[in-house]
């Protein structure tokens, strides 16, 4: 999700010495704001080039990426994927799942992005699969739900990204009654914290992303 909570000039600044986006991207991205009612939920830029990055630097075969919207972070995963990988992306959204399908034909990936649309918590169970990189962007109060399903589906080395983590600096307010996304998220952040079978870290890149590396 596209949520700002460093130094907007930091934020900018990056941005310019970021390798620019496609044009098939800067088109998502555009279209995406002009036709969904919360375009913020998008990785965006600067986000979409780390996770591309990421990816590659792994070289994955299998990746999962839980919450697709339209796609865009789909597409700078997908990009790292080690020759016959394959990108599984679950979304509960069909129409925002549409726009994203035309994206990846134009990137050339709609060969190795397996969409699914439904409820992840039911379809993760179905995937034979042993993953390599997880993206984990969907409902935060699940997020410790996802985490405890896919860690078995996981080799070890692999690696978990979880975005959203600072939720807005809601995880900063240490009082009770918070909304349910940021109990959610405070209660993973805390099990990824002191899980002894992982090493972590918290990068503050936009809302905040957590590197989670299996043991």
């Amino acid at each position: 999700m596209e949520t700002q909570t460093t130094h907007p000039d930091y934020e900018k600044y990056a941005e310019e010495y970021t390798t620019s986006e496609t044009d098939y991207l800067h088109g998502l991205y555009r279209e995406t704001h002009l036709k969904t009612m919360y375009p913020r939920m998008l990785s965006g830029h600067l986000q979409g080039q780390f996770l591309k990055m990421v990816s590659c630097m792994i070289r994955p075969q299998r990746i999962l990426e839980i919450g697709m919207f339209t796609g865009y972070s789909s597409i700078n995963l997908a990009q790292g994927l080690a020759e016959g990988g394959v990108l599984h992306t679950i979304d509960s959204n069909a129409e925002s799942v549409e726009i994203g399908k035309r994206y990846f034909e134009k990137a050339g990936l709609k060969d190795k992005i397996h969409i699914h649309i439904g409820n992840a918590m039911e379809i993760i169970p179905t995937l034979n699969e042993i993953f390599d990189l997880v993206f984990i962007d969907a409902d935060k109060e699940n997020y410790l739900n996802y985490y405890k399903l896919i860690f078995e589906r996981m080799r070890t080395g692999g690696f978990i990204l979880a975005d959203n983590v600072f939720w807005s600096g809601k995880v900063f307010e240490k009082q009770k009654g918070k909304d349910k996304e940021a109990e959610g998220i405070i209660a993973f952040n805390d099990f990824v914290k002191n899980d002894d079978r992982v090493e972590n870290m918290l990068l503050p890149l936009r809302d905040g992303v957590m590197m989670v590396r299996k043991l």
